[in-house]
């Protein structure tokens, strides 16, 4: 959701926070604004809407010093507005600061702060920190420890990043609990910090992430690092690979329409050396399991949210086909909530793009607490769900910046595949024959999905006659069910098109009443185990003067003669299928929303990384 940036060093400072808050746009924000210490002052611009609004009165009333900070707000507290939008500063002008997170108990705090004569200009819960740190700076603390205080005194989870003209060659930020990261680029006499790694890795691949309860004071010459209790601490640097050029759109369009186009690549990484496709044996080392602890696995649970629990419906087929563990699928915004049953012999998988996703890491600490192996499966390198993982299977897709997920979903499913594999291999499930089996099918796999995406389909036919319908009904069956969840979410998302994903076979217990001649139906037709069932379902569709656009293999005349239409997709092993038959399901949904005038990759009311509950 919300983005931050900082800079401290030698170059014109607003420009450096400027041009690292336009890359974190796809992160989803109703507001922006910049601060910085010009002249020995706090100088603040800010607006509400997009960052264009910022560019424009920057350019009428420039500001720029040696240090700035700056912020994308997707609003909590207080509509979106230029009052609302952060940077944040006290009555005087001392200090200015931007924030992640809620303050869970904003409320008192203001209140008491009122009472002591403070003077509040907005309506965010935001305010309150930094007038709790101006009134420690009035007691006689430094900047630091003043800082320090006053985050001991909030609630809630948070990325803080604090200025102050008293001390202005430094930024004091701080990590508490999992509202988003908080990530320090190290350049040569310069200092970077985003929330992301995309705002700063043009300039830097040495990177610093701070971890909950932990505090940094950064200047130009570096940074020094302590507890949230004043104990110094010492952090390590880590090299990212990630290459710049990867985070921006290049000849494409949009940056979903080329994270689209990058999954033959993006699959060919994310298998990588795992696997040895001679033998199928499958090399997850970072995993950090042995073949007795597979074996003393009773159950796993998957948990994510959005599209990451669509790619754990599939996980679940996978692991229970191969490893034979009985699998449970949990949203994490709903797992804290109740009481599950979870014990040291549970072996918990979060899946997350970000690695920084709210709900999904607090999921992750209440199994923590009740004895659970933590495993996870994330795209960003350094993130909170990686660090506190026992174990962790890296994405290695690259940046995804389109806010709906396409590579990091592929992605994750042939992760949870090897996943699957692995554990199968372990306790003893999974047989030479078919690990073999599956290693060609995943070696195949990324030259089919470029084949797909390249030449595959025609959708101008469909998206002509279709983009102004509003109610769209995917089908699907076993494995390909949750990609007729996935299919739905993608054309709802991007779109606005109502669309439901459904289990075929329970159409005719109640959605069968909306089939006419209005409403679409996306049948996922593969040719597998239930395609005679897939057949049936399509026929009762047009029986009842339903459109139908069937997902079939490549070669199927029998489904083509049936439906309006048809897209394909190659054959290929039924646990592998899913991977290739998302991907039209992607293509249509983009081209969907093009044709609809809509803004791709920063669809509304969404965000990218969702880092408060």
């Amino acid at each position: 959701m919300c983005g931050i940036v900082g800079y401290v060093g030698t170059r014109p400072a607003t420009e450096m926070v400027f041009n690292g808050l336009k890359k974190l746009e796809y992160r989803g924000y109703d507001s922006a604004g910049i601060a910085t210490i010009q002249n020995g002052e706090i100088a603040v611009r800010r607006d509400e809407g997009k960052l264009r609004n910022l560019e424009t009165m920057l350019a009428e009333s420039p500001i720029n010093g040696q240090i700035a900070i700056g912020h994308t707000r997707w609003a909590t507290h207080g509509e979106p507005s230029r009052r609302n939008a952060h940077p944040h500063t006290d009555e005087s002008g001392t200090v200015a600061i931007i924030q992640n997170g809620i303050v869970e108990n904003y409320l008192p705090l203001k209140q008491e702060l009122e009472a002591r004569d403070h003077q509040f200009q907005s309506d965010t819960d935001t305010e309150v920190i930094v007038h709790l740190i101006d009134e420690n700076l009035r007691g006689g603390d430094d900047f630091v420890t003043a800082c320090r205080r006053a985050f001991g005194k909030i609630r809630g989870s948070h990325a803080i990043v604090a200025l102050s003209k008293l001390e202005p060659d430094k930024m004091v930020t701080v990590r508490l609990g999992n509202a988003g990261g908080v990530t320090l680029g190290v350049g040569d006499g310069e200092m970077f910090l985003a929330s992301d790694m995309p705002a700063i890795l043009e300039h830097t691949r040495k990177m610093i992430f701070l971890e909950d309860g932990e505090m940094a004071v950064i200047t130009a010459a570096g940074v020094e690092f302590s507890r949230l209790d004043g104990t110094p601490i010492q952090k390590k640097i880590t090299e990212v690979a990630w290459d710049p050029v990867s985070a921006e759109k290049g000849e494409f369009r949009h940056f979903m329409q080329k994270e689209i186009a990058e999954q033959a690549r993006s699959l060919t990484d994310t298998i990588g050396t795992r696997i040895d496709f001679a033998s199928g044996e499958v090399h997850l080392p970072e995993l950090n399991l042995s073949a007795a602890d597979a074996r003393d696995i009773r159950r796993m649970v998957i948990t994510a949210c959005g599209t990451s629990a669509y790619a754990a419906l599939v996980g679940k087929f996978m692991i229970e086909s191969l490893a034979k563990i009985p699998v449970e699928v949990d949203y994490a915004s709903e797992f804290r909530y109740r009481e599950p049953v979870i014990d040291e012999h549970t072996l918990l998988l979060a899946i997350s793009q970000s690695g920084e996703t709210a709900d999904t890491l607090a999921a992750m600490d209440e199994a923590k607490k009740r004895g659970a192996r933590l495993i996870s499966i994330v795209n960003v390198q350094g993130s909170m769900a990686e660090r506190i993982s026992d174990g962790v299977i890296l994405m290695h897709t690259g940046p995804e910046i389109g806010v709906a997920s396409t590579k990091a979903f592929t992605a994750s499913l042939v992760d949870q595949l090897l996943l699957a594999m692995a554990l199968g291999q372990m306790r003893g499930t999974l047989g030479a024959a078919e690990s073999e089996s599956l290693a060609q099918a995943l070696l195949a796999l990324p030259a089919q999905a470029g084949n797909v995406l390249a030449d595959g389909n025609d959708f101008d036919a469909i998206v002509n006659r279709y983009h102004q319908r509003e109610h769209f009904l995917y089908l699907g069956r076993g494995i390909n069910y949750p990609i007729a969840l996935e299919g739905a979410l993608k054309l709802k998302e991007i779109s606005y098109i109502h669309a439901e994903g459904y289990p075929a076979g329970e159409m005719k217990h109640g959605p069968i009443a909306l089939i006419d001649e209005q409403m679409p139906v996306v049948a996922i037709a593969l040719r597998d185990s239930v395609y005679e069932k897939m057949v049936s379902q399509i026929e009762q569709v047009k029986a009842r003067n339903g459109t139908v656009i069937a997902l079939a293999t490549e070669g199927d005349t029998r489904t083509a003669a049936l439906a309006d239409h048809v897209l394909t997709v190659p054959e290929t092993h039924p646990l592998v299928s899913p991977v290739l038959a998302v991907l039209p399901l992607q293509q249509l949904a983009y081209h969907m929303a093009v044709r609809r005038g809509n803004d791709v990759d920063q669809p509304r009311n969404l965000a990218k990384s969702v880092t408060v509950e």
